[in-house]
């Protein structure tokens, strides 16, 4: 009887120690962002959001999950694909549920955390809450975050991930944006063929061409798109003829200012030869429409940026042949396939 009793503490005894290591609860592993030693500095703060492989991971989930939307078929990878730096390739205006359709071209999605302002009109200041725009669009995905947070409360996997992801496991709209944001800021394209020769890296050198084209985009171009994000991340009118199906009035909309008719934020040019068609509502599906435009093609809507005025009082950026072609041969050089090919973004 003693021995039986041994016997049954002994077995009680294993048990409760293997439950309690499996209930060991995982701790999230940091993870760094890539810091590129020719971008300027950080404009998201970490501290109030540290990454982690855990946060990233699920971010990562939502990105690509149709739960997201009203119709469950609408994820935000919809209008954002990879190859094509994130935008929706071959569209205009961006799409979403029941096919409805946007008044704006998808944007890139790529050193988001060196910006400080989001959307073509700058209508969100903080990369947490830009989601929200998209999310509760009627003509994207249509949702709502009360909804949204319902579904993701009654599926078990997201229980248990925001359980692992967040110190207090909440699944609520604070952490899934939170955990967006974690996916995205990993987002960091920094090594096309210019940032390893500006770089100095792997022997890397520019053709002639491409060297000329550096040369006229520095003196015609680089004001608006400056630094090595290839952005000042104001809002200019560059003199595009007012789209009358449209009538997007851009940054006006968002404080009603009327110095901000018709004005759009400067994009970035990174990976720009696969992130067409071109501006803010993809009128332009090639590189060498865009130039044309700025030489030929712009016209005074009222608003103009200053910087596009000529000596002759027309608007635009005067543009041989030959910088043209060189130009295009040097935005080539800031495709970064490695980021466009990276893993670590792609869908499961």
């Amino acid at each position: 009887m003693k021995k039986v009793s041994l016997l049954i503490l002994g077995l009680v005894t294993f048990f409760s120690c293997s439950d309690n290591s499996s209930q060991e609860k995982y701790v999230p592993i940091p993870l760094q962002m890539e810091l590129p030693t020719n971008f300027p500095d950080l404009a998201y703060n970490l501290d109030n959001n540290p990454i982690t492989d855990a946060g990233f991971e699920l971010g990562k989930t939502l990105f690509y999950d149709g739960k997201l939307s009203s119709n469950g078929a609408i994820p935000c990878a919809f209008c954002h694909e990879q190859a094509f730096a994130f935008t929706h390739h071959g569209h205009t205006l961006s799409h979403g549920v029941n096919g409805a359709v946007g008044l704006r071209n998808a944007q890139p999605i790529q050193n988001l955390a060196y910006q400080t302002s989001f959307m073509w009109d700058g209508a969100s200041t903080h990369l947490d809450l830009q989601p929200i725009i998209p999310l509760t669009s009627e003509v994207e995905m249509n949702e709502t975050l009360s909804n949204v947070i319902s579904k993701l409360q009654a599926d078990s996997y997201y229980q248990e991930q925001f359980g692992i992801a967040f110190d207090d496991g909440e699944v609520n709209s604070e952490n899934m944006l939170k955990a967006l944001s974690q996916f995205m800021l990993m987002m960091v394209s920094s090594n096309s063929k210019y940032d390893k020769y500006v770089r100095e890296e792997d022997d890397v050198t520019l053709t002639a061409t491409e060297l000329d084209g550096l040369n006229t985009f520095q003196n015609k171009c680089s004001t608006c798109h400056a630094t090595d994000l290839f952005t000042d991340q104001t809002f200019r009118n560059n003199g595009l003829p007012v789209n009358p199906q449209l009538d997007d009035k851009g940054r006006y909309n968002v404080l009603e200012n009327p110095d901000d008719l018709y004005k759009f934020r400067v994009p970035s040019l990174r990976n720009v030869e696969v992130s067409y068609p071109y501006m803010h509502d993809g009128r332009f599906s090639t590189l060498d429409a865009v130039l044309n435009f700025y030489d030929t093609n712009a016209v005074d809507n009222g608003n103009v940026d200053p910087e596009l005025l000529r000596p002759d009082g027309t608007y635009g950026i005067t543009l041989s042949d030959y910088e043209k072609e060189s130009l295009i041969a040097f935005l080539k050089t800031l495709t970064d396939t490695q980021f466009l090919e990276d893993e670590r973004f792609a869908e499961f």
